[in-house]
């Protein structure tokens, strides 16, 4: 099974850039981890550190890889997380958002995980086929039927290392198809895109870089003032998945006139 990826991290105008993002692509496996240190509590940058770090370093090790393999190296995640903040009183509350893509190239099926508002989006035949639920006031509101509320979509109720602690939600176990596409994403990234925009661009390359690349310079034209962090991966021949864009899907990605 082919795989491509390609990797963004991106400060915007906050002062620091507390996002991490991670890979570890295997002869049998793979991970693409996304974290977000959760701004207004110090620690929010080791807290992202501390996370991608030790995930990526469990999933390296051999032997066998599973859902519930991967749940259980989060939850340590979360433990390890919790001993740092109780040897730091300045960090006691350091939290991070999660989103991460596992793959099993062996049984080709993939599953995801996340807590917070970082994304996964999954993409098949050039469409939007899945997106997490972000852990958000936001994200509640808009499923009780209240719309443009002018809550701040980053009120979060679930974050690893956050007080009391949630599970993370992890999707179904799905079979993968060539031409897959997945997005993995913080949400300085997916809220200057719709999911129109990156269905677009997916159909307007004919490469993983090149897709990532041009949703990042859609983003640059937006205000940033977030930091941009993602992972763009592919499964099989990215030629085979995409269609010849026209005019209309062009137009969003055209430099602009001076």
């Amino acid at each position: 099974m082919k795989i491509a990826f390609s990797s963004r991290c991106q400060q915007g105008l906050r002062d620091e850039n507390q996002d991490r993002t991670g890979a570890e692509l295997g002869d049998d496996k793979a991970c693409f981890v996304v974290c977000d240190g959760v701004a207004g509590l110090p620690g929010g940058e080791q807290a992202a550190q501390l996370v991608r770090d030790n995930l990526i370093s469990q999933l390296k090790e051999n032997g066998p890889f599973s859902p519930v393999i991967t749940q259980r190296a989060i939850e340590q995640c979360r433990t390890l997380l919790h001993q740092a903040q109780g040897k730091s009183p300045k960090f006691s509350r350091m939290s991070t958002t999660l989103a991460a893509l596992f793959i099993d190239r062996e049984k080709q099926c993939a599953w995801w995980a996340h807590a917070g508002d970082s994304r996964v989006y999954h993409f098949r035949h050039g469409r939007l086929h899945d997106v997490t639920r972000d852990h958000s006031l936001a994200q509640q509101l808009k499923e009780a039927g209240y719309e443009n509320t002018g809550i701040n979509s980053n009120l979060l109720y679930n974050a690893l290392g956050a007080k009391p602690a949630r599970p993370v939600t992890f999707s179904e176990t799905i079979t993968l198809e060539d031409g897959d596409a997945f997005l993995v994403c913080t949400d300085g990234f997916w809220l200057n895109l719709t999911t129109r925009e990156m269905e677009q661009a997916l159909r307007m390359v004919n490469a993983c870089e090149e897709w990532l690349a041009l949703m990042e310079e859609a983003v640059s034209r937006s205000i940033k003032k977030d930091n941009l962090s993602a992972l763009a991966v592919w499964i099989g021949e990215p030629q085979e998945a995409t269609l010849l864009y026209s005019l209309a899907d062009s137009a969003r990605f055209l430099p602009p006139r001076y």
